[in-house]
């Protein structure tokens, strides 16, 4: 199509959340006429919002103040601390709810659609892109994106196994695809090496044997020669530890743990609450008022009774009374809650939600537009850029956020070049 066409023509690769927000923002948002054709390589588009959340979808997180919100991003807090002026929750929220769509917040503050349905958020995408006449291409693989040179013709030339198509500005939003990153560093950008982000750790001792399923609601996790620590719930697992305090950890130590190849000490403290001479005055008070009772029976500090049991098991090597504990066995299991110290030997993953940090450098992009520094008229979204979240529903909110800021963007400078040609 020539460049002097009414029409002004938009490309969208990748048919996830943010392909699907960004398409059909782009519609909503345009002013003149504006087609958009959405490109998704495998048959079924929207297939990590079907799976994401448990099936239910982690939609967003009820995180209101941008400055906040933004502190949930490993990678990309400066930047999306602005971004989540432009668009953030409420606007989510809002987005959806217009739409028939209500969701609700769980006590952790994560938001699921009041379905538990993932299809729900699924569907209304679906029906919305439809709706407003995106053109959806499954099954359609595409093999390169180029800047066309010619005057004649519309900015951008993508290539796809049936031929080639010619299109005024393109958004990329293909998640962690290395063939689209190679794409984008032939075009100039600089691809921040992609490494796993959000999973579990691979434990093995015999201090957690046998407690999976259970938890602890409230522990400090770090890693050892590092300032890095996070703190809330942990989980045990048949693999060794999981929960949000470790999820959280394995996001900002993502590169660091990569460089170790997941070899490296990670350091619990399970009263964080308490000092050390907190903790041992406590220790020492129930020594002096329970001198027959063993120390193992009645769990404290809100630890499950099986892992305070394996706990005395471990500083006193027998069943004793508290009146038998001798002063380095409470030592001992002062050390074991305010310092355990396990090998980290490998990385599990989070359920089906694979996160990587890496893509397109972040300083290549401006974040006002979503629009490359280098090549005018080139928008990113979503995964696509060295950003992601913890877990709680960021990562839809950055699909979410970008997409609409890169839409706003291009239905600005779109209606903005079609004045300009009346």
């Amino acid at each position: 199509m020539q460049s002097g066409s009414s029409t002004k023509r938009v490309v969208v690769i990748g048919g996830g959340a943010a392909g699907f927000f960004g398409a059909i923002q782009t519609r909503l948002l345009s002013e003149s006429r504006v087609e958009v054709s959405l490109y998704e390589k495998s048959p079924n588009a929207l297939s990590k919002v079907k799976i994401s959340g448990g099936g239910r979808c982690n939609v967003t997180h009820s995180c209101f103040e941008p400055e906040e919100l933004a502190k949930r991003y490993p990678r990309g807090e400066k930047e999306l601390r602005r971004a989540f002026e432009i668009f953030q929750p409420k606007d989510t929220i809002r987005f959806f709810e217009t739409r028939g769509v209500k969701l609700k917040t769980e006590s952790d503050g994560r938001m699921f659609p009041v379905t538990d349905d993932s299809e729900t958020i699924l569907q209304c995408l679906l029906q919305e892109a439809k709706r407003l006449g995106v053109k959806i291409k499954t099954k359609v693989p595409i093999t390169g994106i180029y800047t066309n040179e010619d005057p004649s013709r519309s900015r951008f030339r993508i290539q796809t196994e049936e031929g080639e198509e010619d299109f005024d500005a393109v958004l990329v939003a293909s998640g962690s695809s290395r063939k689209v990153w190679g794409w984008l560093e032939n075009m100039g950008h600089t691809i921040e090496s992609p490494v796993p982000s959000l999973f579990t750790f691979e434990i093995q001792d015999d201090l957690l044997d046998g407690f999976q399923g259970l938890s602890v609601a409230d522990a400090e996790v770090s890693l050892q020669n590092s300032k890095l620590k996070q703190r809330g719930p942990v989980l045990f697992t048949h693999w060794g530890l999981s929960g949000p305090a470790v999820l959280k950890l394995s996001a900002w130590g993502a590169r660091e743990l990569f460089r170790t190849e997941y070899k490296e000490n990670l350091i619990i403290d399970w009263v964080p609450d308490l000092s050390r001479q907190d903790l041992r005055e406590r220790l020492l008070q129930k020594k002096k008022e329970n001198p027959a009772r063993k120390p193992g029976t009645n769990a404290e500090f809100d630890l499950p009774s099986r892992f305070w049991e394996r706990i005395w098991e471990k500083a006193t090597g027998a069943e004793k009374r508290w009146s038998e504990v001798s002063s380095k066995e409470l030592h001992i299991a002062e050390e074991i809650l305010k310092r355990t110290v396990f090998r980290i030997q490998g990385k599990g993953v989070f359920k089906e939600e694979f996160v990587t940090c890496g893509g397109v450098k972040r300083k290549e992009v401006d974040f006002t537009k979503m629009e490359s520094k280098i090549v005018p008229g080139l928008h990113f979204a979503g995964e696509v850029l060295d950003i992601d979240g913890i877990t709680g529903g960021f990562n839809f909110q950055n699909a979410w956020t970008t997409s609409y800021i890169a839409a706003l963007s291009i239905a600005k400078e779109l209606s903005s070049s079609a004045r300009d040609k009346n």
